[in-house]
């Protein structure tokens, strides 16, 4: 039977009008207590968003792996012609941009400006039809269930949740290393959508300044050189006039070269343990607004609002160009040869920034009774100040043909596939002409951090070897456009490689030595029928005091010379093909 029209377009009005009705009723949490100190609760976030999403066509919630605590970390898609495909859209050449919150929970901006955004984008209907908006409500679910005041020095709101997660890990440590279900949910959500814009909500502490608005973009020297000045002229200065229009004066983050801002500020260098530096390996353009725990709650909610919805216009108004740059970024990396894996501030090059800050001063102490720093509100001052934001390579590397993995690192092969590594299984027991590195000195931290202890500081020697690989091992070749992130995992010298997170560490003691009463006559032996190597034993202990004044080291010295000593040692086990 047909339906009169007439009672069609009066059941699509009566829809619209319910929908309508169900937006203007949505109210979150915050703007219930008048944007007063309330931010939402883990069990009122999730029915919000459910019921923003009943019956609509253009907005959809997406569960992804189980986090930490369990529950499943969602990821809420917007989009205009209701495709919810990511390889559709890809397809169809539309721009990415991801939105992630509460990663610490302890700083809730993003989750409560989610909220109200998400509901007047559609409101307002400002779905762009190039657009696909991708909003993590919370990532860190175990800690915003931690609720309480666990920030003693944050100003509001009244109760909130907890930075750890789970097993206790800072999630903005995890990117690369990807201990926890979270990062790896995370990193497959990421390669998923690609996105080409991620904005990551937090909340800083430190100084005390004027702004309740500072701001962490991708460092420039670490991103490629046609992503950086498009990111900067398209989006960042574009925030930085819009927000102050907005009566948001921004500054970049206080990462202060001294104990005060005065002495200058140092641009962030976020390396890929962290949200921004793990997106500039895939070529994302990140951001990391961080509030002042200081402001009131409601202008930091309100900052993080407007920062969010001027980000979301450059990505309308940009995202195409956005999208096309990075297509050709990476064409481009997959005939790169040299890739810098290490970098250094340059504090030669310095430019001026104007600042707004508060006179600071020493006191004594009503604690200690020693000398403490305090900052007089009373007492703004603005003026120009050092920047800091010159970055250069200390280690560049030239890529291999291939690298091979051994099968065993079944953790890192995870990683590697997640993020997109085209990799493949070698079908046969093969014996290569490989390059291999022995490590031959490093530096480890000396308390633990985040599950670990790190490595820094590596020093690699070559040796080209002959090596037998096995069925199963991993070939990955170096003409892909995850060349980034294949390289600074699995170069051990890269700052936050595989290498210095510890998964190799096995090979880093010996796992056989010497009897000193037996192997004292096969030494004997050695440097008898050895006169280059009697040589360079009277040398080294001429060069050496400890060691000519140690039977045990002689005897060592001998040894790690000798043919029975391990060629495993410090063997680092990840092989380079050479072209």
């Amino acid at each position: 039977m047909s339906i009169p029209i007439k009672y069609y377009l009066l059941s699509l009005g009566l829809i619209m009008a319910m929908n309508n009705q169900q937006l203007n009723a949505q109210q979150t949490p915050f703007e219930k207590h008048g944007g007063k100190n309330i931010t939402s609760t883990y069990e009122e976030l999730i029915p919000y968003y459910q019921q923003l999403a009943s019956g609509r066509k253009d907005m959809k919630i997406l569960d992804y792996g189980k986090s930490d605590v369990g529950k499943p970390i969602q990821l809420i898609v917007l989009s205009a012609d209701g495709d919810f495909d990511p390889k559709s859209i890809r397809a169809k050449g539309k721009t990415v941009m991801l939105i992630n919150n509460g990663i610490h929970p302890g700083e809730p901006e993003g989750i409560d400006a989610s909220m109200m955004f998400i509901r007047d984008i559609l409101k307002l209907k400002r779905l762009d039809k190039d657009l696909v908006l991708c909003v993590i409500p919370v990532y860190n679910i175990a800690g915003m269930l931690n609720r309480g005041v666990s920030r003693v020095n944050q100003n509001g709101p009244e109760a909130y949740g907890f930075r750890g997660s789970a097993q206790h890990y800072d999630l903005n440590r995890d990117f690369l290393k990807g201990d926890t279900r979270n990062s790896r949910v995370f990193q497959e959500i990421f390669n998923t959508w690609d996105p080409d814009v991620f904005f990551d909500t937090h909340t800083s502490n430190g100084a005390d300044y004027q702004y309740t608005m500072t701001l962490i973009e991708t460092q420039k020297d670490k991103l490629h050189p046609q992503l950086a000045p498009f990111m900067r002229e398209k989006f960042t200065e574009v925030m930085y006039a819009k927000m102050k229009e907005r009566g948001f004066p921004m500054i970049p983050y206080v990462n202060s070269q001294g104990e005060i801002p005065e002495t200058g500020i140092v641009s962030f260098l976020e390396s890929p343990r962290y949200s921004t530096g793990y997106a500039a390996l895939h070529h994302t353009i990140g951001y990391m607004p961080e509030t002042h725990m200081w402001k009131p709650y409601t202008d930091r909610v309100k900052s993080t609002y407007d920062l969010m919805d001027i980000l979301y216009e450059q990505t309308r108004k940009h995202g195409q160009e956005l999208h096309a740059i990075r297509s050709s970024v990476k064409e481009a990396v997959k005939q790169q040869e040299e890739f810098p894996i290490n970098w250094k501030l340059n504090t030669a090059v310095v430019d001026s920034i104007t600042f707004l800050g508060f006179e600071s001063g020493k006191k004594a102490s009503q604690v200690s009774g020693l000398e403490r720093l305090y900052y007089d509100r009373k007492k703004p001052f603005k003026k120009n100040i050092p920047y800091f934001t010159t970055y250069e390579p200390t280690i560049t590397i030239k890529k291999p043909k291939a690298y091979i993995l051994p099968q065993g690192y079944d953790h890192l092969v995870n990683l590697l596939q997640i993020n997109g590594v085209q990799m493949h299984p070698l079908e046969k027991d093969t014996v290569m002409d490989v390059e291999m590195y022995y490590i031959d000195s490093y530096k480890t931290q000396n308390s633990p951090y985040e599950g670990h202890y790190p490595h820094h500081s590596v020093e690699v020697s070559a040796k080209k070897m002959q090596r037998t690989f096995y069925a199963g091992d991993w070939y990955i070749e170096t003409n892909q456009e995850k060349n980034r992130y294949i390289i600074e995992t699995l170069e051990p010298q890269a700052i936050d490689s595989y290498f210095n997170w510890n998964f190799f560490d096995a090979i880093l003691s010996q796992k056989e030595y010497f009897s000193a009463y037996i192997f004292e006559e096969e030494a004997v032996e050695l440097l008898k029928n050895d006169p280059q190597l009697k040589k360079a034993f009277e040398e080294a202990k001429k060069a050496d005091q400890k060691l000519a004044e140690s039977a045990r080291m002689q005897l060592e010295w001998i040894y790690k010379r000798s043919p029975y000593y391990e060629d495993s040692h410090n063997l680092y086990p990840v092989g380079r093909i050479l072209k």
